[in-house]
């Protein structure tokens, strides 16, 4: 498989930025950020999986790249962040591909696996665990940790809450999760119709089905750490009950939730044991 370097692609009617490194000809990763990031997300992951061969595609997801920011719910539905993945897949010409996803780009990684295996070589899950596990784990601890998921929701309110004497709120609510570089997440939140865009995807929770993926039939690698601010033991520990597939379960002790960034040699040594274990 070889062809040109993507620097966009359409999908819905949207316009979408994508990072494209690696050899052309090289196994595709398809590499999926989470809230508040980009892609820039895997920049020091990115290097050593492209220095072993594959071909690294990390997208801007919806709400993140300037041209894919519309402002309604509905717009956020998981078939629809799930459609973006494979409307991305088939722009580079791959019909199979691998699957890496941090944080809600985990949580797209876990459906499109689940809804379109036969596309799926391997799914990467790293900090969110499949979705029946956080669903099953809210009925105790992980819903203090999940208190902002709520806070998300309401129409407006969020927005201007993050935008007070220039992001302030913002900032304090990024460091207490262990965020080192709070930048660019800052610039999202508190662009008035960035961070609509992006809160949507907590507000989308509500429709039917969203978070739906279903029982994963692809091997399946999934790294957690026990420093995570948002993500408890419980629903890390039980997501290996909805693969039904080769699955391992990695956990990094003393890291935040930003794994990419505080461990990326050792996540990208995991995920590569996973891609040669698991080849297209």
């Amino acid at each position: 498989m070889t062809g040109a370097r993507l620097t966009g692609f359409e999908s819905d009617g949207l316009h979408f930025t994508v990072r494209d490194d690696g050899p052309l000809d090289g196994p595709v990763v398809v590499a999926l950020h989470g809230f508040p990031q980009t892609s820039a997300s895997w920049a020091a992951v990115t290097p050593l999986l492209t220095a072993a061969g594959y071909r690294v595609l990390a997208p801007d997801q919806r709400g993140y790249s300037p041209g894919a920011r519309p402002q309604e719910v509905r717009a956020y539905a998981m078939r629809a962040l799930a459609g973006d993945v494979l409307a991305l897949a088939d722009a580079a010409g791959v019909e199979r591909f691998h699957l890496l996803g941090h944080d809600w780009g985990a949580a797209v990684a876990w459906s499109v696996a689940g809804r379109h295996a036969a596309r799926v070589a391997s799914l990467a899950a790293v900090s969110v665990p499949h979705p029946a596990a956080m669903q099953r784990a809210l009925a105790g601890r992980q819903a203090l940790k999940s208190w902002y998921i709520g806070a998300f929701q309401p129409p407006v309110i969020p927005e201007a809450l993050l935008r007070v004497r220039g992001g302030v709120l913002a900032r304090r609510l990024l460091a207490s999760t262990g965020m080192r570089d709070t930048g660019e997440a800052l610039r999202l939140l508190t662009d008035p119709r960035a961070a609509t865009a992006l809160l949507n995807w907590y507000r989308a929770i509500r429709l039917r089905g969203q978070l739906g993926a279903g029982r994963i039939r692809v091997p399946t690698l999934f790294v957690w750490s026990d420093g995570d601010s948002a993500i408890g033991r419980r629903a890390a520990e039980g997501a290996g009950d909805f693969v039904s597939a080769p699955y391992r379960f990695e956990v990094f002790r003393g890291t935040s939730h930003w794994i990419p960034e505080e461990r990326p040699q050792q996540l990208a040594a995991l995920v590569l044991e996973h891609l040669a274990a698991h080849p297209i």
